[in-house]
């Protein structure tokens, strides 16, 4: 590897060691999947980085549109000046990832720059498919699969993180007018998006948090289908990404879904633990992983 492409890849995972939850579980990867998931990240960080920052939206939609031109020029073989994308162009090259993925990427950060609600979860799961399932079919491919089934699993691996983060954000996305929970669910409970904004925990809200959690619950479960279609090397990260999630989702049920009050971050010591825990499913290899993975 050369200096150029070198230097490439330590600045993509120092953008992915200090902004991702998910580097807790790309650190248990062998070396060369560890920094493609940092390269393929930092491209995606700069998309949400875009689509989050406080220009105003047609500038937004100018960068996303740049950033779009970006990825087609790498695609293409013609990398331009920005750090990252000597190593992610070698990465999507690397690990055959469709560049397609990234558009989708890039259609979901543009999602955000024109809708602020949906009204019913088939439309909100489009949203999900583009910010987080497509993130999963990337991740598919660092990871290695043979068996087609593998996408439809990562696509649901990829709904289940995005409902947890849609909870655990609930209320800093209504301070900034966006609401994720489908609105035909609010009129389910008889909850209105400007409760939500004034942060109306009671019960109607925790009924309405619980049916959304149990939802997500059903993503994980078929997102565990997964283990057995990748390869070996990387089911601990897999099941280190998973776990950290579910753990945020796990807190958001302990407390009540009382996210207004006590916002769930997890601390990096937890995160840290459920790295050295797949560290050491990775270097024992118990036959048994599957298992372990699917109930720990």
């Amino acid at each position: 590897m050369g200096p150029e492409l070198l230097a490439s890849y330590k600045s993509a995972e120092s953008i992915a060691r200090s902004r991702s939850n998910f580097y807790y579980s790309f650190v248990v990867l062998p070396s060369e999947k560890r920094r493609a998931f940092c390269a393929a990240y930092a491209f995606m960080r700069c998309c949400d980085d875009i689509s989050d920052g406080k220009a105003d939206p047609e500038a937004k939609r100018l960068m996303l549109k740049d950033w779009r031109s970006q990825l087609e020029a790498v695609y293409a073989g013609k990398l331009r000046n920005h750090p990252i994308l000597p190593a992610f162009h070698d990465t999507v090259t690397r690990f055959s990832i469709p560049a397609q993925y990234f558009h989708w990427i890039l259609d979901g950060a543009e999602m955000d720059l024109v809708i602020d609600r949906y009204e019913t979860f088939e439309d909100l799961y489009k949203y999900c498919f583009n910010v987080a399932s497509a993130v999963g079919l990337v991740c598919l491919h660092i990871f290695g699969f043979s068996d087609e089934r593998a996408k439809k699993y990562a696509e649901q691996c990829g709904v289940a993180l995005q409902l947890t983060n849609i909870l655990r954000d609930v209320k800093e996305d209504a301070e900034s007018g966006r609401v994720y929970l489908p609105v035909e669910d609010l009129r389910k409970f008889n909850y209105t998006a400007d409760e939500l904004r004034r942060c109306v925990a009671d019960e109607r809200f925790r009924r309405l948090m619980k049916f959304e959690a149990e939802r997500a619950r059903g993503y994980y479960a078929a997102a565990r289908e997964l283990f057995p279609l990748i390869e070996a090397s990387s089911r601990p990260a897999l099941w280190a990404m998973i776990k950290i999630y579910e753990r945020i989702l796990d807190r958001i049920v302990e407390q009540q879904y009382d996210v207004f009050r006590n916002p769930v971050r997890l601390a990096g010591t937890e995160k840290l633990s459920i790295a050295l825990k797949a560290l050491a499913m990775r270097f024992v290899g118990k036959p048994g992983f599957r298992t372990q993975a699917t109930t720990s």
